[in-house]
């Protein structure tokens, strides 16, 4: 029983990473822009986080500062993508290593060091004395309740239950349509943009505040790869999105806990899980392409400038 408590608590922690940034993908690429930035505004995020709390120890206002921060470079994305109509996979890539680079060069005097605060768990009362559940479930940090409940059910309900959803929506699948609807697409996109940015600028504050309080170079160690690859295996849901992070959350705690166990697994093996894991995600939806076909398809405009002047 301990066990099951045991993973289950730490994919719960391991998957809200990716739950977060896979959220901010979503609503970029739902409104018809690639953002292979992720990974560069974890890395971002992560370093703001850290080097925040070491000067105010403060969690909220080191995950602020992250929001803020990825939101600020989610700003120059979506100018060069959305305003000047850039190719967004270059200019993904593109703030991939930049972010990376300088969260590594900025973030040198905070390597090694613990955070000097981090999210405390709420224990709620009654709840968390359940068998088995009650301590995984009812026992974690606030940013677990926002990130697996508040925030897929909000954007659930933004997207497919609003006349604004609907707008937004229309802007990922026919933005030339939608114009002529009158609905501003380049402010959609621009913003819709900056704030999935944030949302990866966030995911790397939780990374460092909640998940492993601590900075090292490289510690995102790819997951902004992975949450990009999650958006795809999700249908470009919210709610999908973060049940398929919490499922490569199982597979990180297994192997955590194989390694502490001393399975007779090699360690690198067990590392390796998640990215074999993205691997099977990737193939999935080719091989069920046929019958699943409308479940993974993308939204039509999606990685296409629109040019206002050509219809």
């Amino acid at each position: 029983m301990e066990l099951i408590t045991g993973i289950l608590s730490t994919a719960l922690l391991a998957g809200g990473v990716l739950a977060l940034a896979a959220l901010g993908e979503v609503l970029a690429e739902r409104v018809g822009v690639v953002n292979l930035g992720v990974e560069g505004l974890m890395s971002l995020g992560a370093l703001t986080g850290i080097a925040t709390v070491a000067a105010v120890p403060s969690p909220v206002l080191g995950f602020a500062a992250a929001l803020g921060v990825g939101f600020a470079f989610g700003c120059v994305f979506a100018a060069a993508t959305v305003l000047l109509r850039a190719n967004q996979v270059l200019c993904g890539l593109a703030l991939t290593l930049l972010g990376s680079g300088l969260a590594a060069t900025l973030g040198r005097s905070y390597a090694g060091a613990p955070a000097a605060a981090s999210f405390p768990r709420v224990v709620v009362p009654g709840l968390s004395e359940i068998p088995v559940l009650g301590p995984a479930l009812f026992s974690q940090n606030l940013l677990i309740y926002a990130i697996y409940i508040a925030l897929p059910v909000g954007l659930h309900l933004l997207l497919f239950k609003t006349r604004h959803g609907l707008n937004l929506r229309a802007v990922g699948e026919n933005p030339a349509a939608a114009d002529a609807a009158g609905i501003p697409v380049t402010a959609i996109r621009f913003w819709y943009v900056a704030l999935g940015s944030s949302l990866a600028g966030g995911a790397g504050a939780y990374l460092t505040l909640a998940f492993v309080p601590s900075w090292s170079e490289g510690v995102v160690a790819g997951r902004g790869w992975i949450a990009v690859a999650l958006v795809i295996f999700a249908g470009f849901r919210p709610l999908t999105a973060v049940a398929a992070a919490l499922l490569f959350g199982v597979v990180t705690a297994l192997g955590f806990v194989g390694q502490a166990r001393g399975w007779p697994v090699a360690p690198a093996i067990l590392s390796m899980l998640p990215y074999l894991g993205t691997v099977a995600f990737i193939i999935l939806p080719v091989v069920a392409w046929r019958r699943l076909r409308g479940w993974f398809a993308a939204p039509a405009a999606l990685g296409l400038p629109y040019h206002r002047d050509v219809r």
